[in-house]
């Protein structure tokens, strides 16, 4: 009769499942905002602030990008399977946590704790680096994207329809249901496959070092950056244009809904072509038909067409073209040294997030009234063009 013990190594040593790596991809970004249309309903339930409450939101986004730059390199030297069953374990605490709190601090905290389960995206990333070529890594990327963008579009709706028929804390305790669900079948189905571990967690930091100097890191990181910072910058423009011509808030839903939507497609066609064909090739394509978006918004705008459908609606590339270009920058970044595919990932996506917020800024900044449409595309299409420069580097 197999022990436990031996089942256990056993269990350590099965090749991960794509669909087990996708589903977790999901729960990674899931509750990020699946309790956004609870917000009131919990500031009204622990009598504060909405501002005090909305801290659940700000703050996880800051434990996440602390532990994407942590996790990374510890995953680099002790695998990536003990610190994906960790981040599964305590951010099932955190959902408890979260689901019994008494207090807004106690919520608070607990929400922090859940915070754990994002640093499983970038171990997530290594580990499809750990078993495909370059090429075959950014398929797998391109289908673990699409339910990477799916998660957070499904989440406030889901969310909704459980706070209303069983509470906000019914959320929390789903998401405890879904981290104890994950936590068992990453147990069983997903092996180790880090090979190369580094000597010591000081040596495998120092390794980010090597990582700052190796210019096709760069080029890939910056590449991500700059494609997540031109939908960060449409999303921060789009409502002020959208008020100029006075187009209605389901419009306007629909048109940000159309970039995520435009996401999903293009990542699709990179888990089904990005195999067959160079990394570069199909980070053309996709700057190609993203910076066709912006190109034709601005032709539009200067013959004097006025409807914002029209003017705002061919962003939908911009979705498309990112879809294409982030698997494969991903998956260039990752394989710079695949000996520090996790310190990559981490790295990488904390200086993606950065770009997101850097422009996303900017364009609020320089918006005014005068200049609104024309400022809000010619930022889209500097960043895509910054993005296009990247990749010659690349």
């Amino acid at each position: 009769m197999t022990s436990y013990s031996q089942l256990a190594r056993l269990c350590a040593q099965r090749p991960p499942k794509l669909v087990t790596l996708t589903l977790l991809c999901a729960l990674s970004v899931l509750p990020l905002n699946i309790f956004l249309p609870s917000l009131a309903h919990i500031a009204r339930d622990f009598q504060t602030d909405y501002a005090l409450v909305s801290l659940s939101l700000a703050g996880y986004a800051a434990v996440s990008v602390i532990l994407e730059l942590i996790m990374g390199p510890m995953s680099d030297r002790y695998g990536r399977r003990p610190i994906v069953v960790i981040s599964l374990a305590f951010f099932t605490v955190g959902s408890i946590g979260c689901a019994l709190a008494s207090n807004i601090w106690a919520f608070l905290a607990f929400r922090s704790l859940q915070a754990a389960i994002t640093s499983c995206y970038p171990v997530l990333m290594a580990i499809i680096r750990d078993t495909a070529g370059k090429e075959q890594t950014a398929s797998r990327i391109g289908y673990a994207a699409m339910i990477w963008a799916l998660a957070p579009m499904i989440g406030p709706a889901l969310g909704g329809l459980v706070d209303e028929a069983l509470g906000w804390r019914a959320i929390f305790w789903g998401l405890a249901l879904a981290g104890t669900t994950m936590l068992t079948v990453c147990w069983f189905q997903l092996g180790e496959t880090n090979r190369t571990r580094s000597g010591s967690i000081a040596q495998q930091f120092r390794a980010y070092a090597a990582l700052f100097r190796a210019p096709r890191f760069w080029a890939y990181t910056l590449c991500m950056g700059f494609s997540v910072g031109t939908v960060y910058a449409f999303f921060a423009g789009a409502p002020f244009v959208a008020a100029m011509f006075n187009m209605s808030s389901t419009a306007l839903g629909l048109i940000v809904g159309s970039i995520t939507a435009g996401f999903v497609f293009g990542s699709f066609l990179s888990g089904r072509y990005a195999g067959r064909y160079p990394l570069t090739t199909m980070m053309i394509i996709g700057r190609i038909i993203a910076c066709s978006a912006p190109v034709i918004c601005l032709t539009l705008l200067f013959s004097d067409v006025r409807n914002v459908v029209a003017l705002l609606g061919p962003c939908i590339l911009v979705g498309v073209g990112n879809g294409l270009t982030m698997p494969s920058a991903n998956a260039g970044a990752l394989s710079v040294r695949p000996n520090l595919a996790g310190s990559a990932a981490g790295l990488a996506g904390a200086i993606t997030l950065a770009g997101g917020a850097t422009l996303s800024s900017i364009t609020g900044a320089v918006l005014t009234e005068g200049n609104a449409p024309y400022a809000l595309l010619a930022s889209v299409l500097a960043a895509l063009a910054e993005k296009r420069s990247e990749i010659a580097t690349s």
